[in-house]
């Protein structure tokens, strides 16, 4: 929130004391909470669905799912006409939703079958730095601290990635993930400068169910059907699965979008910087993964780097 100039000729003028700052609401304070907390947990969660479920037909059944729910409560609350878009957005919808569901969440339920979910919580972080190189290649210089924000990015990441290179995390997993942060990353830059539809409840759903039917076409073609026993399946990776549905395609998304309306963005940013703490957390405690030495300078160093970047671009 912005301080009010004053004019400068009647600065030597008694004035009226400046009203205190609006407070933020409790409902922002709830819906933030959600955000933290869901999305930090979507890693733990995903981690426990791959236990017994195979990655793509899950990560695809989850979106397909969420999709249509979220569908069918657009067309519930605001008529079935939101839910109609042109061609030219639909196919955008559908090609950022083939980034963010396919490559981006995609990738990382395959990568969290070897990588730690803290580790690749983590390694998600570096997503803005990506975005802002994405940014300086279209022409838009960053700032002193967005640089220096991707520099410190780009070095936690390579200390994040240590050991994986000494053989004590599977690099081809640590690859995977960091490829999924240039997917979300293409995606998220591209998602502002496509047309896409105007009611982003709609883009998410046109997002979630062309992801989400494309994941279950690799599973498919990755053989993940041949040997499935859902009767095997374990109950945790059950309710691991419906509580992604629910919670982290449902209700943080809405309570997300809805923060961007009722709440300054520099505080809905915060997000970036604080679901990897959480992930980190939640992995260690619930599934009792080890915080090694390049596990915490590299998340510090990541973190360090995304509140510098969040910082810096919100002011422009």
């Amino acid at each position: 929130m912005t301080t009010p100039a004053v004019d400068p000729a009647a600065a030597e003028v008694p004035s009226v004391p400046a009203p205190a700052p609006r407070r933020i609401p409790v409902a922002v304070w709830a819906a933030l909470g959600i955000v933290y907390v869901v999305w930090g947990s979507t890693y733990l969660g995903i981690r426990i669905v791959v236990e017994t479920l195979p990655p793509f037909l899950s990560a695809g059944a989850r979106f397909i799912t969420a999709g249509l729910l979220l569908a069918g409560i657009i067309a519930w609350r605001q008529g079935p006409a939101a839910l109609k878009v042109s061609p030219r957005q639909l196919a955008s919808a559908v090609g950022v939703g083939l980034l963010l569901i396919l490559g981006g969440n995609g990738l990382v339920v395959l990568a969290e079958t070897s990588v730690p979910s803290g580790l690749t919580a983590l390694l998600i972080a570096v997503v803005p730095a990506w975005v802002v190189l994405l940014k300086a290649g279209a022409g838009e210089r960053p700032s002193a601290g967005g640089t220096v924000g991707v520099l410190l990015g780009l070095a936690g990441l390579a200390v994040l990635t240590l050991p994986g290179l000494s053989g004590e995390v599977h690099v081809g997993g640590v690859l995977l993930v960091v490829a999924a942060t240039v997917c979300w990353s293409v995606g998220s830059f591209s998602s502002s400068r496509i047309p896409m539809p105007r009611n982003p409840f709609t883009a998410s759903a046109y997002e979630m169910l062309a992801g989400g039917i494309a994941g279950v076409g690799v599973g498919l073609v990755r053989g993940e059907q041949h040997g499935l026993d859902l009767s095997a399946v374990s109950g945790r990776s059950w309710a691991a699965l419906a509580y992604l549905v629910v919670f982290g395609s449902l209700i943080a998304f809405t309570a997300y979008a809805w923060l961007l309306q009722a709440a300054p963005l520099s505080l809905v940013a915060t997000y970036a910087y604080v679901n990897p703490v959480v992930a980190v957390a939640l992995g260690a405690l619930v599934l009792g993964e080890a915080l090694s030495w390049s596990l915490v300078l590299g998340g510090a160093i990541v973190v360090a780097g995304v509140c510098l970047i969040v910082s810096t671009e919100r002011r422009r």
